[in-house]
């Protein structure tokens, strides 16, 4: 697999991974890695979310000051490896991603040497982490997951949520790509991109506003995931939850900059622990539903509580240094 600088500069090297063909064509996903400064057995696997893609520089950054290698997997039909063919961001089965999951470990610990792997991922990249280590336990492959706002249900009210769900899925399997929402607003967006109301620069076609549209079959996808995760996992290696202190929905106001607008932490809280057998919950205050976007004091709490989890767990690679 051929690699090349990658769009976020130097220090960051991207590798293509080419992939099975699926209905609509061409399939890949893209690894992206900075190395930390000295030589390391250690690496973070990063997994974005929906309407997502790796740009996150300051979080790489964070973890190669602690001794870690860091990759990020643009998964298939993502950011860096979303084809004109494609269909942004659908699936019909979360399992489609773990091919690119299990090919970016073995470069991680096979190819580049190292033997402790933590695993992290963002909102539906926290639901898919969690299932991919459900899937893998008793192999060894990883030894802790960080979930940051993992999506374990819809943020919906509970009618809507049971009352349309077989609605969804019987349109899901019948007819996958109609679309069920056009999007995904853009409270959210306008509280991270620095062209409105946010700190961030990031790419706009690969993250719009407004999102993506929502697809029967993707939806159908994500409920079918949430089930299985509601119902409790097995991950045998310690697994961190962390999310806002408080979730927000309404207008953009000052209130929606310091809290989750896009999920329900109460699911995070009521959904976390059955995930794995040792699992520990952490809520940031004033933490977005990215929480390594929000503002300086919340971003640093999750970096501490992270530090303290890391080191609790005998995860750190050596003496922490400041990010």
């Amino acid at each position: 697999m051929e690699t090349k600088t990658d769009i976020l500069g130097d220090g960051y090297v991207q590798r293509r991974i080419e992939l099975p063909s699926d209905g609509e064509g061409a399939v890949v996903a893209t690894l992206v890695s900075r190395r930390a400064a000295t030589p390391t057995r250690h690496a973070v696997l990063y997994l974005h979310g929906f309407v997502d893609y790796f740009f996150q520089t300051h979080l790489a950054e964070h973890f190669t000051a602690q001794g870690f290698d860091f990759y990020a997997l643009d998964l298939r039909k993502y950011g860096r490896s979303l084809l004109a063919h494609q269909t942004p961001n659908f699936c019909r089965d979360i399992a489609e991603y773990f091919p690119e999951i299990d090919a970016a470990l073995a470069i991680i610990r096979d190819e580049d040497g190292h033997d402790t792997v933590l695993l992290n991922g963002h909102s539906t990249g926290g639901l898919i982490a969690a299932l991919y280590a459900d899937r893998v336990q008793g192999q060894g492959l990883l030894q802790g997951v960080f979930l940051n706002s993992p999506f374990l249900d819809f943020n919906e009210p509970w009618l809507v949520r049971r009352g349309l769900a077989p609605v969804t899925r019987l349109l899901g399997r019948l007819a996958p790509k109609a679309v069920i929402r056009g999007g995904l607003g853009t409270l959210y967006g306008s509280t991270i991109h620095a062209d409105h109301q946010g700190a961030w620069h990031y790419d706009l076609a690969w993250k719009p506003l407004n999102g993506f549209p929502i697809y029967a079959g993707w939806a159908r996808a994500i409920g079918r995931a949430h089930r299985v995760a509601q119902r409790g996992l097995a991950i045998d290696v310690p697994v961190l939850v962390a999310s806002s202190a408080r979730s927000y929905s309404g207008k953009l106001s000052e209130a929606a900059h310091h809290a989750d607008t896009v999920l329900d932490v109460a699911h995070m809280v009521k959904y976390g622990p059955r995930l794995g057998r040792d699992v520990t919950l952490v809520q940031i205050d004033g933490g977005l539903h990215d929480l390594t976007l929000s503002a300086p004091p919340a971003r640093q709490s999750l970096f501490d509580n992270l530090g303290w989890w890391l080191n609790s767990h005998g995860l750190l690679a050596g003496e922490p240094k400041p990010a």
